[in-house]
């Protein structure tokens, strides 16, 4: 991954969430922490062994867990062979609740959110946080978290987020629902942030739970990608698919016009976005390992 642009996956990891973006000035960010492979049936396969072995990465510079279920923190058990620089991360949860709502198995894991909760002074997200651009090559960071519904639902608390770059820009809303939508759509400088988008993943791995048509409308993303281990009778695919504008995506030698990616038949998913060396005139490429 060359500098100069922006580069973004979205890892096949079944019904979870875990993407790796490389800024512009060459900075190692990282969304959320599933594990797994649908394509190859593995529940093992770690994102994170992946950008350490392969990728020679010892510095995630900055981190969010959009929220401490299971399928967003699953691989947080390989954070100790990082140096993490920045946390980002829901606010004033109830740990108890946590501890409570998690099997026996998977308490470990948010045991380790909780420590990295504490140990990290950088705030939690308040309302609306905005990176400095220089610190990340030009990308812009807008970052929205609604604390006003119950906590026992706890996607309702995800953290979302837009990127832009160069006018270019995607929206990752972690798992809120349609009550936090709802109540996220009434905030002007909420709307102003995830407006006309180029890529849009989907809330909650595209379920209906989180389907809002005033949402996806006023996003109005190129495509719309959705990261999940299946297609259920919960999913709103054909939703997303008819209110997304279409983008040429490249899979192996074949290019054609998508409104629709998954992971549980596209494979991970590739983005790349900026400003060509060549004329300076602005791109944004997207590519499928499978289909």
């Amino acid at each position: 991954m060359a500098t100069g642009n922006v580069k973004i996956r979205i890892w096949d990891v079944k019904h979870g969430n875990a993407i790796f973006i490389r800024t512009p000035n060459n900075k190692h960010l990282v969304y959320d922490l599933g594990r797994g492979d649908y394509s190859e049936n593995s529940e093992d396969r770690s994102p994170l062994e992946t950008l350490y072995d392969h990728y020679n990465i010892r510095v995630i510079d900055y981190l969010m867990i959009t929220h401490p279920h299971k399928d967003h923190i699953d691989d947080i058990l390989n954070l100790g062979k990082f140096t993490v620089r920045s946390l980002h991360r829901p606010k004033n949860l109830n740990r108890t609740l946590l501890l409570n709502g998690a099997n026996e198995g998977d308490q470990k894991k948010i045991r380790k959110f909780i420590e990295l909760d504490d140990h990290y002074s950088i705030p939690a997200s308040q309302a609306t946080t905005i990176s400095n651009p220089e610190n990340f090559g030009g990308m812009i960071f807008k970052v929205f978290q609604t604390t006003e519904l119950p906590e026992s639902n706890l996607n309702n608390r995800s953290l979302l987020s837009s990127i832009e770059f160069e006018g270019l820009k995607i929206v990752i809303p972690g798992d809120n629902e349609y009550a936090s939508l709802d109540l996220l759509m009434k905030r002007d400088d909420f709307r102003t942030a995830v407006k006309d988008a180029d890529i849009l993943l989907a809330p909650h791995h595209g379920r209906e739970s989180a389907y809002h048509a005033d949402f996806v409308s006023l996003v109005n993303p190129r495509i719309t990608v959705i990261s999940d281990g299946s297609i259920v009778n919960t999913s709103a695919n054909p939703k997303y698919s008819s209110k997304s504008r279409g983008w040429v995506v490249k899979n192996k030698s074949e290019f054609k016009k998508r409104f629709l990616l998954t992971t549980n038949c596209d494979g991970e998913i590739y983005i790349d976005f900026g400003r060509r060396a060549t004329d300076q005139k602005l791109y944004l490429t997207v590519e499928t390992k499978y289909n």
